[in-house]
């Protein structure tokens, strides 16, 4: 299926869910990460969820980050597909940007050579590892900053497509997704 079509497909299918759901979902989806082989690892790169596109809710996975004493890293949009990364420490303040995005107003600045793992938003993934997201480029552009050795980590309410038709060479595969009921390896 081409990923506009998938934008839009996974879009409806988020907007009919409950606010119920999605916790559960969630909690599902943070318990599923203790499975994989990423507990070693130290900067852990989080978004945090846009409540009003019903994204999954990622405050179970800082729940569990914080208990295992790892260092989170969560992003701040900045110009045309850019993000600058910064630890979420006590002190974070956040502030919702004009596309819903909580962000951190500033604080302590991580480069992407730093980070281990990078858990990704997506409205839909293939069996390869493809991802579709919001079509901005953010974290294709942020992912080749990272260093070759980064885990690519999707997180989905849903399982995966069978094919996203229309990848590119500058898309950025998975190494792994995460859903409520199954982990995928790529």
């Amino acid at each position: 299926m081409l990923k506009q079509d998938l934008r839009k497909k996974f879009q409806e299918k988020r907007d009919s869910l409950s606010p119920f759901f999605i916790s559960e979902k969630s909690i599902s989806i943070a318990n599923n990460l203790l499975e994989l082989p990423i507990w070693a690892y130290h900067y852990f790169h989080l978004f945090l969820s846009i409540e009003k596109k019903k994204e999954l809710d990622t405050n179970p996975i800082i729940t569990l980050l914080q208990a295992r004493d790892k260092n989170i890293v969560i992003p701040k949009m900045e110009g045309a597909n850019s993000l600058t990364n910064y630890l979420l420490t006590d002190n974070t303040t956040l502030k919702v940007n004009p596309w819903g995005v909580p962000e951190p107003i500033d604080g302590i600045e991580v480069p992407e050579d730093k980070l281990d793992v990078v858990f990704v938003p997506l409205l839909a993934f293939d069996g390869k590892g493809n991802r579709v997201g919001y079509g901005k480029g953010y974290y294709d552009t942020f992912l080749k900053k990272c260093n070759a050795n980064v885990l690519k980590i999707g997180l989905s309410l849903f399982e995966a497509e069978a094919v996203i038709t229309n990848t590119r060479t500058g898309d950025v595969p998975l190494n792994f997704c995460v859903t409520p009921e199954k982990i995928y390896e790529f």
